[in-house]
This record gives C-alpha cells, structure tokens and sequence, in this order.
C-alpha cells in the first residue's frame, strides 16, 4: 500500500534565536500575563533567495498564527520548509524550533520575522531565552519494510531512476534525509545538455554525440572515463526526449543555451530556467506510479549478505528503520561540497574560505555508506567553484547568467582579465587571483534584450539590489563610480572590447560564445565571488552503473547515479552536464537494478 510520509519537520528542535523591532501592522490593547500584547504583528527576515515577510497573530497573549505575505524561497523546499515550521510554531507556541535540515536559511530568515513581529507584541530577550523547545512526536515507522528497489537520495538523480524502476512494475522507496525533494537539482538552472535536440535542429544549430564527447573530455582535462562519458552523450538524446514526451518537462522552444567549454549551444533550458519544473514532473510521476517516498529518513548503514548489498539501514526520528532491498539499492545522494571537512579531507585548498551553492544536505552520504562496505571512489581531490555567486551567501546567481549572452567580466581596477566563456574552474581560479578576490560582471542592454535575465529572475535580481551587489546604471562612467572603479578606467576597457568584436573576435582573450557590444544603456554592474559548487569525484562505477570496489570489482545489488559517482567529468564539470549525466545513469541504474 502506498504510503507517501510526508513528516512534519519538528523531527529534531534545537534552540534557535534572533531577532530585531518592527512597526505592527496593528495592535490591540488587552494583555496578557505572559507578557505578549494581543494583535497583528509584522516582521521581516532574510531567507535564502530574499526577505520573508509575515504576519502574525497574537491571541490571549499566545502565538496564534503567521501568514507568510512576502518571501521569494525556492518553491517545493523553502516553501514547504516555512509552512512546516509555522504550524509547529503555532502549535507549541514557540520559535524555539531548529531550522529545516536543507533549508536552513529559508528556516532561519523565517524564525527571524516571526521574533521581529514577537518584540513589536512586547517579548524581549528574557522571553526568547524562557522558551520551551517544541516537541512534536512525528509518525513512528515500522522496525522494517521490504522493496524490489530502494534508492537513497531524492534528488534529480533518485527520482529518475525511481520512475525509471516503477515505470518497470518493480516496488519503489526513495529515502530522503531532508523534507522535500529535489536536492541540487531543485535549486540548478535545470540545463540540461543533449546534442541533436528538436530544440537545436530547429534553430539550425549543428551538434554530435562526438562534439559532445570531445567538448566533455577536454573540459575535464582529458581525466575522465572516455566510456561514461560516451555512454553519457550516446543517450543524452532519447533520455531528452523522455522527459519531454513521457514526464512532460517542459522546455523552452525558443533557447538553446551554450555554456562555458561547449563548442555550439547545445543546453536544453526549462521553463522558468529552474530545475523545479523537472522535480516536480519527476515527483508527481512516481507519486502516481506508486512510489513511496520517505521524507526525514536518513540513509546511515549499507546490509551485506551473501556477498550483495541486500538492504539499507536508515534512521527517522532517532529510530532504525532497516529498508530490504530484493533487486538493488541505487545511491543518488549527490556529492560534498557543504562538508567542508570532507571537502579538506581530499583538496586542503577547499577550506572554509568557500562557501557553497549547494544545499546543506551534501554532505557525501552515499560515498562514506558505500566506501563502508569496500567500494572505490575516484577523483576525489577536483572540486568545482562556481565563478559568478553571491557574495554575502555563496548562493549561485542566475541573473549572472547574463555572461553566456555577452556580459564581461572586470576587476576592481576595470580590466577585464579572462575569457567570459571559459571553463568555470579557469575563471574562478582567475577571479580569486584580482588584486581583492572578486569580480563585477558588466552588461548592458545588447545583451540584457537577449537573455532578459533581469526578468527572468526577477525576485533575484531584486533582493542583489537591495544588498547593494548589482547597480543599475545611466552610464558606464555611473556603474564604474558606484563601486569606486576608475570610470576612465573601466570606459577605456568598455570601448577597447566593443572595438575588438567589431570583427566577431576578442583580440584580448579569444571569448567564446556570441560577442556582443557593451554600447546601449541602461548598464548592470554585479559583484560576484566564486563558490564552492560541484564536486567531480565520487564512487567508482561502470557503464551499468553499477559501483565498483576498491580492486574494480562490481558489487553486486548496489548501483549509483549523479553527483554521489566520479569519472564523468574528469578535473572539471561543463555546464549542463550535471543534469543529463544524472538523467542517463539514474535511467540505467534503474534498469540494471531491475533484470
């Protein structure tokens, strides 16, 4: 029988607190003894992609309810994350109640609105300090369940390999340590690269599966395993066209993108250029195949018996939950880059110097389970940093998306310094090499009417102005001023470029991509800072996706997809290669898992 646990997220509370005034939206006059003044309250908080704004109630001098009236989170995670978090603060009075796990900022900034309007009702430190924390019993599960399949992780890669195994008739559970789905995926831009697309042939723009390849091996150095990566762009084309014919992802007709290190466009962009139009077909698909999907229940121990990995251990609500697994167990937990420590562990560079875009919930899971029971890992020391993300959070921008239409990239003294369309790992090692660490990336209409970015992302672009990290801009000379670059400096650059593209090449560095002139106002000037983002090592597998141990040997009833393996991608990832490497080998994990 399906049971989909959807648990509420109190599951582990800890003393969380902050908080600063606001005006009340309105008050009223009576008391109460526990110091709260009955009314309706504002307040505000910073979140992941924004502020949160609130309302809330306060009755008999209690916590009475919190509308969220404002807030830009990541929908299907710091969505869900709040509306969780409010009915158990609602339910037990309380904020004392620790942030979501993998939505600790959309958590944090929500806590810090409720407590701002909470002071405007009269609480002060002491009463924050007095708070009880909340303890909500969740669903308790049952000591064992048994599966054909059960896959660890609920990302990108788990729920393809999910539809893949149940579109077959096999039993499913996907296992997920956070309350959401999604992973990564859920907060990428969702590109995905496919050479032959519909979508390329009706631009007109020419593609192979051996450009394909050729484009993916020399971004990576020439490092990765030349058959994945083969098996990779041989079936990019037909798994494209599952997802949009059988799941029904939509993508845009009219955009083919091309990033850093691919010779032609080739970057299928879902609408909205968010992976949630991906993770939400994927979900509602296996919801609908009968999937089980267990939320807030963390995959902690591979079971081997007989030689094969028969079943795996998980913990819920402080409890052992041990899932059997009569067919497989595919890992699709991603990769490491939150784990700071894991991160030092195999490249020192990667301190805690970077912060990350990726969700806190990589944290290497799958690798530390699997390498338990023997499994190799390779290319664990490359690490991907992500050039053009937030300062402030380390968040990836998607308004910067703007450097694949023609934006260039500056220092603080207004010289440009690198190929705008190189691979991600060149330029951020040369953004970290300017004189203070970071770079602007400069734009202006030429390119904005192309990729309409500033549209596109909207709350994004917003909430960077606010934080005063992007600047609209009359003139060059005004962008140039806003953030203490030399205007003669930084006009001087501008005019060289658009003088060297007139001839369809930068004489300075050869950028790749279409060259467009930096000439039409209003300008967008944007600090950006490098980000720790992918990491390109992980288990050892083979082209059945099934996990190799240390010696090169299959390990039977255990397969992997996605961020959790390595070889794919070599030293370096090329955008838009993440999500068809996990779209392909999460499908033929499925397959493999179910012969």
């Amino acid at each position: 029988m399906k049971r989909i646990l959807a648990f509420l997220l109190a599951a582990a509370l800890v003393l969380s607190m902050t908080a600063c005034g606001a005006a009340p939206a309105s008050a009223g006059a009576s008391g109460s003894a526990a110091g709260l003044t009955d009314g309706t309250y504002t307040g505000e908080g910073k979140g992941n992609n924004g502020n949160i704004t609130v309302e809330v109630t306060v009755e008999q001098g209690k916590l009475a309810g919190v509308t969220v009236t404002d807030h830009s989170e990541t929908k299907g995670l710091g969505d869900t994350a709040m509306e969780s978090l409010i009915e158990v603060m609602v339910a037990n009075n309380t904020t004392n109640v620790d942030a979501v796990s993998g939505a600790t900022f959309s958590s944090n900034g929500l806590k810090e609105a409720v407590q701002q309007a909470l002071r405007q009702a009269g609480a002060d430190d002491a009463y924050f300090a007095a708070e009880s924390a909340a303890a909500i019993g969740a669903e308790e599960l049952n000591d064992s369940y048994s599966y054909d399949v059960v896959i660890v992780g609920a990302g990108g890669a788990g729920l393809v390999a999910a539809v893949e195994a149940s579109q077959s008739g096999a039993s499913v559970a996907v296992l997920e340590k956070t309350p959401a789905t999604g992973g990564n995926t859920l907060i990428s831009g969702g590109g995905l690269n496919v050479p032959g697309s519909r979508q390329q042939k009706a631009l007109g723009i020419e593609d192979s599966v051996e450009s394909f390849c050729e484009d993916t091996l020399k971004g990576g150095d020439n490092l990765a395993d030349p058959e994945l990566v083969r098996v990779m762009a041989e079936n990019a084309l037909a798994d494209a066209d599952w997802l949009m014919d059988d799941i029904h992802v939509d993508f845009m007709s009219d955009r083919v993108q091309q990033f850093g290190g691919h010779s032609v466009p080739r970057a299928l962009i879902p609408v909205s250029n968010k992976g949630t139009e991906m993770i939400s077909k994927l979900q509602a698909t296996a919801e609908a195949n009968g999937v089980d999907i267990f939320f807030n229940t963390r995959g902690t121990e591979l079971v081997m018996e007989n030689g094969r990995v028969s079943a795996v251990k998980a913990e819920n609500n402080g409890k052992t939950v041990t899932f059997e697994a009569g067919k497989g167990v595919i890992l699709t937990t991603g990769g490491f880059a939150s784990d700071v420590e894991m991160r030092k562990q195999y490249n020192p560079n990667y301190d805690e110097r970077f912060m990350t875009t990726a969700t806190l919930a990589s944290t290497g899971d799958g690798i530390k389970m699997a390498q338990a029971v023997g499994a190799g890992v390779r290319d664990m020391e490359w690490i991907q940093v992500y050039p053009t993300c937030n300062p402030l959070t380390g968040i990836i921008s998607y308004v910067a998306n703007s450097r694949f239409d023609g934006a260039i990239l500056v220092n603080t003294e207004g010289q440009r310094f690198i190929d705008e369309m190189g691979r991600r790992d060149v330029i951020s090692n040369a953004i970290l090499d300017q004189p203070e660490g970071f770079a602007y990336l400069v734009w202006g209409q030429e390119v904005e009417t192309v990729g309409n970015m500033t549209q596109l992302h909207t709350q994004e672009f917003s909430q960077w102005q606010k934080d005063d990290l992007l600047y609209v801009a009359d003139s060059i000379e005004d962008a140039a001023g806003h953030y203490g670059i030399d205007p003669a400096a930084l006009r001087a650059t501008v005019d060289a470029y658009n003088a060297s593209i007139a001839d369809g090449v930068d004489e300075d560095f050869n950028r790749g991509g279409t060259l467009r002139t930096l000439s039409e106002g209003p300008f967008y000037i944007q600090k950006v800072v490098p980000s720790a983002h992918h990491t390109m090592g992980g288990l050892t597998i083979n082209t059945d996706a099934q996990v190799l141990d240390t010696e090169g040997n299959p390990i039977e009833g255990l397969y992997a997809a996605g961020e959790v393996t390595g070889g794919i991608h070599g030293t370096n990832r090329l955008g838009g290669n993440a999500i068809t490497d996990l779209v392909v080998f999460g499908r033929i994990a499925a397959r493999s898992a179910v012969k």
